[in-house]
């Protein structure tokens, strides 16, 4: 961390040493509230990463009980309360720019960086839903920043259904994501998301895995794969659609060797045919992309480690969604993060190579180290450092070419 100044370090650490002398919070979000099971039980080493056991309550649809007595009737079964969570993340970044009048320039106290109050669970014994309602003022004024109805039908072992899905940064996978590599926004294991995954780094007006977006995902799923089908739509709100493009995700999770491994490939293709209804005229928007990623999730030496791995391409051109620039954008990533200290303490290190796409300083590198503190399992300190270099960054922009962060992730 060179590029770091001494008082930037010090002032870290400081706030550091802070939360590492607060008292643990024993309060749990909306779901653990409904099933009565610990927030650890669905997540690897941290949240949001999800292990297999919270693969499979995502693919139940969030209809699994057993914390709370229920209402129960024909056609009718609730729990008895309406689960709810308040999730915040309040941020602090520094970079080693000279432009002043940049914010992470000077030091950007984000607060909150995101806050939102979070209704989930049951709503029949077939059908659950989560909703994610802002409560940071910002342009949008439709609250529901993300919202998903999963109606899911097991049969003979396989669980079938659709998700019905609005979002405004979640992208066409917020329909049906299973796995931590960063193929859709919400599921990571390290914040830095454009550093650390191909989906959230490749980006026009939109990214592959976070952007507005709604639509419906016809859903396949067993412990070991799934299959995610999905019309859609890059908007978030009412629409004049004539026809979505479509969004195709497949993934193969086995457990090899004690080990929770998964592989899985994404391609999105097709126009999403729109009217402008202030001119009359076609808006329509092109999709084209593909990725391919993977993780193990498992132990060595008795300590939890977790291995994740991106790739993708989208097409250039002038009207497609993700990359309008004159080459293809591409990239790849690799991330592997170990737990120092299971259930407590992790490290994290991640590197992506990407190319931007443009005619001329093309080459994007992205080192991140950082490392992770719970506080409580639903209570997350997470810091890291970012270092940028290649073509992009030569010379140093104003913005700098390395970048420090400290985030507090709260769900309560």
């Amino acid at each position: 961390m060179k590029n770091m100044s001494l008082s930037s370090i010090f002032a870290v650490l400081g706030i550091l040493v802070t939360f590492l002398h607060t008292s643990i919070v024993n309060a749990t979000p909306a779901f653990a509230r409904q099933t009565g099971m610990s927030c650890s039980s669905c997540h690897f080493q941290h949240f949001p990463a999800l292990n297999a056991f919270g693969r499979s309550f995502k693919q139940g649809g969030y209809t699994m009980i057993g914390g709370q007595s229920m209402i129960q009737s024909d056609s009718l079964s609730l729990p008895i309360a309406l689960n709810a969570s308040l999730i915040s993340k309040l941020r602090y970044q520094k970079t080693n720019g000279d432009d002043k009048t940049n914010a992470k320039n000077t030091g950007d106290l984000q607060f909150p960086d995101e806050a939102a109050l979070v209704i989930g669970g049951r709503a029949n014994e077939n059908i659950g839903f989560i909703l994610e309602a802002s409560l940071k003022e910002s342009g949008n004024d439709n609250n529901f920043n993300s919202f998903k109805t999963h109606f899911n039908y097991p049969v003979n072992g396989t669980n079938y259904g659709a998700v019905v899905f609005l979002t405004d940064a979640g992208g066409a996978p917020y329909g049906f994501e299973l796995l931590n590599t960063g193929a859709q926004r919400f599921m990571r294991v390290a914040e830095e998301r454009k550093a650390t995954a191909a989906q959230q780094f490749i980006s026009g007006t939109g990214s592959p895995g976070a952007s507005e977006a709604e639509g419906i995902a016809l859903v396949a799923s067993q412990h070991n794969f799934f299959v995610n089908v999905t019309f859609w739509t890059p908007n978030h709100g009412s629409v004049a659609l004539s026809n979505p493009a479509n969004y195709l995700r497949a993934a193969y999770m086995p457990t090899i060797g004690g080990w929770d491994v998964g592989i899985g490939a994404q391609i999105f293709t097709g126009t999403a045919r729109r009217t402008n209804t202030t001119t009359g005229l076609s808006d329509d928007v092109d999709t084209d992309a593909w990725f391919i990623d993977g993780q193990a999730q498992g132990e060595l030496g008795g300590k939890p480690v977790g291995f994740y791995f991106t790739y993708g391409v989208a097409d250039s051109g002038t009207n497609n969604y993700f990359n309008s620039n004159p080459n293809d954008q591409e990239a790849w990533s690799v991330l592997a993060e170990y737990g120092i200290m299971p259930a407590k303490m992790t490290i994290y290190l991640g590197y992506l190579d990407g190319d931007n796409g443009k005619a001329a300083s093309n080459t994007d590198r992205r080192l991140t180290l950082g490392g992770t503190w719970m506080l409580g399992q639903n209570v997350e300190l997470q810091l890291w450092n970012t270092f940028y270099s290649g073509s992009a960054y030569d010379p140093k922009p104003g913005g700098g070419d390395n970048l420090t962060s400290l985030m507090l992730f709260v769900a309560f």
